[in-house]
C-alpha cells in the first residue's frame, strides 16, 4: 500500500518512447495568447538552468525561431502576435523578406510577405531532458516504473481508489493523467470522454552538415519547420492536412516527397541532402488547440494534463511546475479552471492559432 507522500510514475514503454522522445525539441516564446507566452518564457528559463540543477546536458541552443508568412492572413497573425509579445517582454522582430534573408542567407524568399524573429527561442535535445527529470525524481524517492501498462481502475464514491497494471494494483489518493495523445482511451476506462484526437506528424533527420543554420525556420502557411542540431543534422517536419485523425505511427514516402519539395524550394542548397532517419509522433489535438488541465468533473481526484497540440514538450516544464504547486498547497490557480475539461460542455473555448501544422 502507498503512504501519503509516495509518488509512482507509470510508463508503458521505455522513457522517451512516446511524444516526449519524438518531437523536434523546439522551444519558443512566440505564441498568440498571453498564457502560452508566459508558460513558454518560464519553460525556457527552466531549460537554461537545467544542466546546472540536474547535472545533465540538454544541449540548449538559443538560435531563435524565424517564422515566415506567405499569405496576408498569416502575416496579420504574425503582426498581432508580435504586438502581444512586446507587451510581455519578448523581443520579437517583424522583418521584411530581405531582412529575413540576412538572418538566414540561404533562404529563397520568393513569395514571403513578412517574417518574425525572436533570438531567445531555441532547440534542445529532448531525450536527456526527460532522463534528467526522471533521474531527479528517483533521487527524491519517486518510483519511476517503465514497461508497466495500465489495465484499468477501481472507482469508489466518485473517486479513483486504485490503478490496475499488468504488474499489480496500486492504491491511490490522486491520479494524474499525463499521457498526451494516449490519454483518451485511458480516460475512457473511467467513463470519461476526452475530446482529444491524435494526428500523426512525421519528422526526419539528415546527415550532419557543417553548422550554418542559426534559427529554427518555419513557414506557418504550410507547417514546414526545420533546424540544425548541435551535431549538424537538419531536423525537420511538416504537417499533412490529408492525414486522418487516428493513432498511427510509422513513416511514409508521401511525407518525404512533400517535405523534400518544401524544404528545397525554401533553401535550394539542401537539394542534395541525404536523410538518415525518419519517424513520427502524435500531435494531441483538442477542438480549440488548447490543453485540458485540472480536476475531472465527477471524478475529483483524477487530474487532467493533456491536449497540447504538438507543443507539450516545451510547455511541460512550466505547466507541471504550477500543477505541482497547486496540488501541494491547494492554492487556486486560474490555469486549472480556465483550461478545465468542463469548458467544452459549457461552450467556452480557449483558442490558440500559432500552431506549427
Amino acid at each position: 500500500s502507498q503512504g501519503e507522500t509516495d509518488i509512482v510514475v507509470l510508463e508503458k514503454g521505455y522513457l522517451c518512447a512516446g511524444a516526449s522522445g519524438r518531437n523536434g525539441g523546439g522551444v519558443r516564446m512566440q505564441w498568440g495568447t498571453r498564457t502560452n507566452i508566459a508558460l513558454a518564457k518560464r519553460s525556457i528559463q527552466i531549460m537554461k538552468g537545467f544542466a546546472r540543477e540536474l547535472g545533465i546536458n540538454v544541449w540548449l541552443r538559443q538560435g531563435g525561431y524565424l517564422f515566415l508568412a506567405r499569405t496576408e492572413q498569416i502575416a496579420k497573425r504574425l503582426e498581432a502576435s508580435a504586438k502581444l509579445h512586446h507587451e510581455h517582454g519578448v523581443k520579437t522582430q517583424l522583418l521584411t523578406a530581405d531582412a529575413a534573408r540576412e538572418v538566414v542567407p540561404q533562404l529563397d524568399i520568393t513569395g514571403v510577405k513578412l517574417a518574425a524573429f525572436n533570438k531567445d527561442d531555441g532547440v534542445i535535445f529532448p531525450w536527456p531532458f526527460v532522463w534528467g527529470y526522471a533521474q531527479g525524481c528517483v533521487q527524491k524517492g519517486v518510483k519511476v516504473e517503465t514497461f508497466t501498462s495500465v489495465t484499468g481502475f477501481t472507482q469508489t464514491g466518485g473517486k479513483v481508489t486504485a490503478v490496475k497494471t499488468d504488474r499489480g494494483d496500486i492504491a491511490c489518493d490522486t491520479v494524474v493523467l499525463a499521457t498526451g495523445a494516449w490519454s483518451p482511451p485511458l480516460a475512457a476506462m473511467l467513463g470519461v470522454k476526452l475530446p482529444n484526437e491524435p494526428h500523426r506528424h512525421e519528422i526526419c533527420s539528415s546527415e550532419p552538415l557543417k553548422p550554418f543554420l542559426g534559427p529554427l525556420v518555419s513557414v506557418l502557411d504550410s507547417g514546414l519547420y526545420f533546424s540544425q542540431s548541435m551535431r549538424g543534422e537538419i531536423v525537420g517536419g511538416m504537417g499533412d492536412p490529408l492525414e486522418p485523425a487516428q493513432m498511427r505511427l510509422g513513416s511514409t514516402s508521401r511525407f518525404l516527397a512533400r517535405y523534400g519539395r518544401a524544404i528545397t524550394e525554401l533553401m535550394p542548397t539542401l537539394s542534395r541532402l541525404k536523410i538518415l532517419r525518419q519517424w513520427s509522433g502524435p500531435y494531441d489535438v483538442t477542438p480549440d488547440n488548447s490543453p485540458i488541465l485540472g480536476r475531472t468533473p465527477g471524478l475529483e481526484n483524477l487530474l487532467q494534463l493533456s491536449g497540447f497540440v504538438g507543443h507539450g514538450f516545451m510547455m511541460a516544464p512550466a505547466v507541471t511546475e504550477r500543477m505541482a504547486r497547486w496540488m501541494a498547497t491547494g492554492e487556486s490557480d486560474e490555469l486549472f479552471e480556465r483550461f478545465n475539461l468542463k469548458r467544452f460542455a459549457d461552450g467556452r473555448l480557449e483558442r490558440e492559432d500559432m500552431i506549427i501544422g
